[in-house]
């Protein structure tokens, strides 16, 4: 029992540069449904791949890729809401996969997630104070006094009044809810804090509020963030590292400079040529990549390179159609790459 163990963490930001969490290999499938009635036993809907990644302490790892490509259940899957298929997920040297509820429970007290949608995560019955006391009495962290305190404290550090602890979500405006999402998450002083999308639904202004905020509590509290968005634009401000998810793999990897500079993967080369530029001269200048056809069924997989039937570069080579790339060192150096002609300039598609 901690009953008589304060609520506020130390503020002393978390030692640098060890390895935090280590993905290996990770898969997740869910059972699919039967398209035609012939069908005895429907195909498996593959959601995750094998993904591999490591995250820092202190690090921020961005996931980015299409909606449906798998971030948000790579997510769920290495804080085991999902249950993995297959893989590792070590977590500061304890492999997750084989913990007993107990020991999880434990365990997520230094894993937490905001998700996608703040407002529909807050119960609509309780005020933003309960809320934020939640996770102590789940816990049995500190004195009421102490939980009180620290959730008025935690108010005020994403920005709000404590006046708000009074108020119901519906009162709350999408920034206001996606603040109180963040303090719930920061509650427990995580260490990785694992962002799904956090500032997509918000408006400009709010999401660059959002995103200096982050940044702050970074600095002064030391979590690592696993920091899932489309959005690239918001992805480079954010993160160090990126990851490239294209139908359930990570397809490319490299730091934020290098991955803007010189991007390896086709599919890299397309997201990044749809990023808006606010010059308009040069936006009409520039030659976006436009990808044809639709992205697959995670329930029915290419062979080969699940990319080619969109790729310019490889949609027609024998070796992409029978042959999956592996995730392997970069020929331009400095990061990782899963493609059989990375770096081929990609010509202009036709109309």
């Amino acid at each position: 029992m901690e009953t008589g163990r304060p609520a506020t963490p130390a503020s002393s930001p978390r030692q640098a540069n060890t390895e935090l969490l280590q993905v290996t290999d990770l898969v997740q499938h869910f059972p699919g449904r039967r398209q035609r009635l012939a069908d005895l036993r429907p195909m498996p809907v593959q959601a995750v791949r094998g993904v591999s990644f490591s995250v820092d302490t202190g690090e921020t790892l961005g996931l980015v890729g299409e909606s449906g490509c798998g971030k948000s259940t790579v997510a769920l899957s290495v804080l085991r809401l999902y249950e993995p298929t297959g893989g590792r997920v070590v977590f500061d040297g304890l492999d997750v996969r084989t913990l007993r509820p107990s020991e999880l429970r434990r365990l997520r007290r230094r894993m937490q997630m905001v998700l996608q949608d703040s407002l529909s995560s807050l119960s609509p019955r309780k005020r933003v104070a309960a809320s934020l006391l939640e996770p102590f009495e789940v816990h049995d962290i500190g004195t009421h006094a102490e939980r009180l305190r620290r959730a008025d404290e935690l108010l005020e550090r994403v920005g709000l009044d404590s006046s708000f602890g009074r108020k119901l979500p519906h009162q709350l405006s999408g920034g206001q809810s996606q603040r109180v999402a963040i303090a719930r998450a920061l509650t427990l002083n995580p260490d990785l804090l694992i962002l799904d999308e956090a500032v997509a639904s918000l408006d400009v202004s709010v999401r660059a509020q959002i995103i200096n905020l982050l940044k702050e509590l970074q600095r002064d509290f030391g979590p690592a963030f696993l920091f899932i968005s489309h959005d690239l634009a918001v992805v480079k401000q954010m993160c160090a590292r990126i990851a490239v998810m294209y139908l359930g793999r990570i397809v490319e990897e490299n730091s934020s400079a290098g991955l803007f500079r010189e991007p390896q993967h086709p599919y890299t080369r397309a997201l990044l040529s749809a990023i808006p530029i606010p010059d308009p001269v040069k936006e009409a200048e520039r030659e976006q990549i436009v990808l044809h056809g639709d992205v697959p069924s995670p329930s029915e997989v290419p062979s080969g390179c699940a990319f080619r039937k969109r790729c310019p570069v490889g949609r027609d080579r024998d070796v992409c159609a029978n042959v999956l790339p592996e995730l392997v060192p970069s020929p331009a150096g400095g990061g990782l790459v899963a493609c059989h002609f990375p770096g081929e300039t990609i010509p202009e598609p036709s109309a």
